[in-house]
């Protein structure tokens, strides 16, 4: 990297830390650590919700998710509008109503202290796990562009926002993250307009979205009621719904965002704000990934995008020679696709089908050898060195960040990811530690101290659970994209931690035995479910084989669903039981 852009990296997480240790220098209070002062307008809470959920990932990965199957992702944001309806209108009249530090307060007045404590124990597991991958993410661009080890670029950065979110707590996180999402909204905006600039020039804004639209990169909405595909309409409506309900209904790292607002009206205001902007920065995030898919489409792009592997295999004397021999293929098929492009965008200027249908037919079969390439060369490394993951969609941002943009540019990136990075960790191991301390340390083994004293062991879970994100993130491979990682891991749990909150919310006669046995089955339930659909595993009922293949999202459907009816049936059973005796 160039010296400006050292200079505009270091100076904008610099600035951020400095100014978030400034405005927190009188927090010495548990209530002002855990929850701040009460003092949030509707557009910071709206901001510090958003940048809470934007983690590096998010601009690490979703472009990358873009460039390889197109805008169908943006189905998963749905559900999250109406969502945020529900919640301003059902659930934080009854937060504020109660006065709580953590969500999970209010199950015990609602049900009983066991109940309180599963659930509790069920969003430790999701969100330390969510913690460790949002450290992982932006190691990798570290480790990437300076060469770093990952492991050591992994305990620096784990250590950095340990330490800044130890230093202020929720008061640090959220004044700090309005300047991390202005600095991220402006930094994608710069990104898409030097993607268009760096055009060729006969090709065009409009050229560029027409080929893109042409190779199915643009359909966003389908109707399909495939159960086995992640990302449709239903989906994102239904499963999708659920999931953010749950994410920003129970989830104690935004719940304590909008609970530092200052009255209900400002905090129903920010919620509504997260859920007008979300979907579209969204779509923007997409789109720049499918902007980058066309850019590459005239500017080489490598054979693989992660360059650790490239260069280790390179080093490997057995497989070196074999990798390059494929590189030189794909410099040769470039050229080819680059002038069948080109012609392409010409043909579909002149709106004839018949040579538009032979143009195209020419475009995927390039492509086809193209990722026929790519294919044997993630191979050929995955025999050169077995413990590498060859999945790379995840450094095609990274590598256009690196390779193509202007001095100065590739530092106000960089600096959107490492916001996004510090905005949201801070708030994951905020809240873990506030959770750990309010509903199990405080609640159930040292009742009776000085506020001093759970100041100082929030600190205290502040930092231990930034130590076990890192230990998560070291021990952490490539998935098959990390911004699906991040929601696949929330989907395990987050059906059942709603389910939980909405029989307490609308199923007044179901009793908390119940309900915290009902919560117990059905999660063992939703972790089998997924075991079975990620191996493949077949169940046998009735004699038949059947196999699992259902989208992650309805994890989330089903786990909620289960808790709710299998509460009710328990509580039928129970209940007159319990009279009886």
């Amino acid at each position: 990297m160039a010296l400006i852009d050292w200079i505009v990296l270091v100076g904008t997480i610099a600035g951020i830390i400095i100014y978030g240790i400034w405005k927190t220098r009188h927090v010495n209070t548990t209530q002002s650590y855990l929850q701040g002062d009460h003092d949030l307008k509707w557009w910071s809470i709206g901001l510090s919700i958003m940048a809470t959920q934007a983690s590096a990932i998010t601009f690490l990965s979703t472009p990358g998710q873009a460039y390889e199957d197109g805008m169908g992702f943006a189905q998963f944001y749905f559900g999250l509008p109406l969502a945020m309806v529900i919640l301003s209108v059902f659930v934080l009249p009854i937060y504020y109503k109660l006065k709580v530090y953590t969500a999970y307060e209010y199950l015990e007045g609602r049900f009983n202290l066991a109940t309180r404590t599963f659930t509790a124990i069920l969003f430790l597991i999701s969100r330390g796990l969510a913690a460790g991958l949002t450290i992982f993410a932006p190691a990798i661009i570290l480790s990437t562009i300076l060469g770093w080890q990952l492991n050591l670029t992994i305990l620096v950065l784990g250590a950095g926002v340990t330490l800044y979110t130890v230093s202020g707590g929720t008061k640090a996180v959220s004044v700090t993250q309005f300047h991390q999402m202005v600095i991220i909204l402006a930094g994608m905006f710069i990104a898409a307009i030097v993607l268009v600039y760096k055009l060729p020039e006969n090709v065009g804004f409009t050229d560029a979205v027409r080929f893109a639209g042409s190779m199915n990169k643009l359909q966003v909405v389908d109707f399909s009621w495939d159960l086995s595909n992640r990302y449709t309409f239903w989906s994102g409506m239904i499963g999708g719904v659920f999931l953010f309900l749950s994410y920003f209904g129970t989830d104690q790292s935004q719940v304590q965002r909008y609970l530092s607002g200052k009255t209900l009206t400002e905090s129903r205001l920010g919620l509504m704000f997260n859920g007008l902007l979300k979907v579209p920065m969204q779509f923007l995030i997409l789109f720049v990934g499918i902007l980058v898919f066309v850019f590459f489409q005239f500017n080489k792009s490598p054979l693989h995008f992660n360059e650790g592997n490239t260069n280790a295999i390179k080093k490997n004397e057995s497989y070196a020679l074999q990798y390059e021999a494929l590189n030189k293929e794909h410099e040769t098929l470039f050229e080819r696709k680059k002038e069948v492009i080109h012609q392409y965008i010409s043909q579909l200027k002149t709106g004839d089908e018949k040579m538009i249908a032979a143009g195209k037919a020419q475009v995927n079969q390039v492509m086809k050898e193209e990722k026929e390439l790519r294919v044997e060369a993630g191979t050929l490394i995955k025999k050169a060195l077995p413990a590498a993951s060859i999945k790379d969609t995840d450094y095609v941002f990274i590598t256009f960040i690196r390779d193509f943009l202007p001095v100065g540019i590739v530092g106000l990136l960089l600096a959107v990811i490492f916001s996004a990075s510090m905005s949201s960790t801070s708030s994951e191991l905020n809240s873990l530690a506030t959770t750990t301390v309010i509903d199990i340390y405080k609640r159930s083994f040292v009742k009776d101290q000085t506020d001093q004293h759970y100041l100082f062991v929030s600190k205290a879970f502040t930092l231990l659970w930034g130590a076990l994100a890192v230990l998560f993130a070291l021990s952490a491979r490539l998935f098959e994209n990390l911004i699906q990682a991040v929601n696949i891991v929330g989907s395990l749990f987050y059906g059942t931690i709603l389910g939980i909150f909405l029989v307490g919310f609308f199923m007044k006669v179901v009793k908390g035995q119940a309900v915290f046995i009902a919560a117990i089955a059905t999660e063992l339930i939703i972790l089998l479910l997924f075991y079975l659909n990620e191996t493949g595993t077949p169940i046998s009922i009735g004699g038949k084989d059947i196999v699992v293949n259902i989208g992650y999202l309805w994890l989330n459907l089903i786990g909620c669903s289960l808790v709710m009816i299998v509460s009710y049936i328990l509580n039928k059973i129970l209940v007159p039981a319990s009279k009886k005796l």
